[in-house]
């Protein structure tokens, strides 16, 4: 397949170059990413300032394009004007982090995939749930990335259909519980900030909020992922709440 790989922690961040050398392995892999990190960055696009791109060489790696955007104007630009030839597929990841719950809003990385699925794209979110005990290991992800990337293929993943991939914490050696498909938590972050000065005495606030995977139901991203396994969430980009639609449409007052 011709795939297309981008990401939100910029063109040099491991888990791009881990996941290219898995791809790469059987199949033609144009990487359009980031120069710079682009983590919670949403699904902006730059419109009123210029797009700027250079080759990148990464060191036992691949040659990929860097542009000076959001991960969304990655997938934009690589579509409109930098690859040549069909793309297949769009892999965005692998991301330093899980993107469970309504972390997707949040995230670049599913941003890219989503860009994709307007594009009329089949695309593939891939993220690794970091903690503090458990060293990450790229390689070892990108192996289980793709094995579950197979997996979605397999089943049936076309043009403008989203999947996001979350890769449990694992040590090296240790194997995932197995693979679940499983719906979005829409459990919200508990937000702290911490309040601090400046030199010059002036008030400002840092996010200091952790990213738990916390009590939920069994059949959500959070709860998978909490238990060890890799989760498989299907996205759309359509955010239409169509149960209320219907009854405003259908109400006789």
């Amino acid at each position: 397949m011709r795939i297309l790989l981008t990401n939100d922690d910029g063109i040099h961040a491991p888990g791009i170059l881990a996941m290219y050398l898995e791809l790469a392995r059987d199949h033609e892999v144009m990487v359009v990413a980031p120069e710079t990190v682009q983590s919670a960055t949403g699904h902006g696009i730059t419109l009123s300032a210029p797009l700027l791109t250079s080759k990148v060489t990464v060191p036992g790696g691949f040659n990929g394009i860097a542009v000076d955007g959001r991960p969304a104007d990655c997938v934009k630009l690589a579509v409109a004007q930098l690859v040549a030839g069909p793309i297949e597929l769009v892999i965005s990841g692998i991301n330093s982090g899980a993107n469970t719950g309504i972390n997707v809003i949040y995230s670049g990385t599913v941003a890219a995939a989503i860009e994709a699925g307007f594009l009329g794209l089949p695309s593939i979110a891939v993220s690794l749930y970091l903690r503090a005990t458990v060293e990450p290991d790229y390689a070892q992800a990108a192996r289980f990335a793709g094995q579950t990337i197979k997996s979605i293929l397999d089943k049936g993943l076309v043009g403008g259909q989203i999947a996001s991939v979350n890769l449990p914490a694992l040590k090296t050696g240790e194997q995932p519980a197995g693979i679940r498909f499983v719906r979005q938590c829409t459990k919200p972050w508990i937000d702290t900030y911490d309040r601090r000065k400046d030199p010059r005495g002036r008030e400002y606030f840092w996010n200091s909020s952790l990213f738990t995977l916390t009590q939920t139901e069994d059949d959500t991203d959070m709860a998978g992922l909490r238990d060890g396994y890799i989760t498989v969430t299907p996205l759309q980009f359509d955010l239409t709440d169509h149960a209320t639609l219907e009854r405003w449409n259908t109400d006789e007052h």
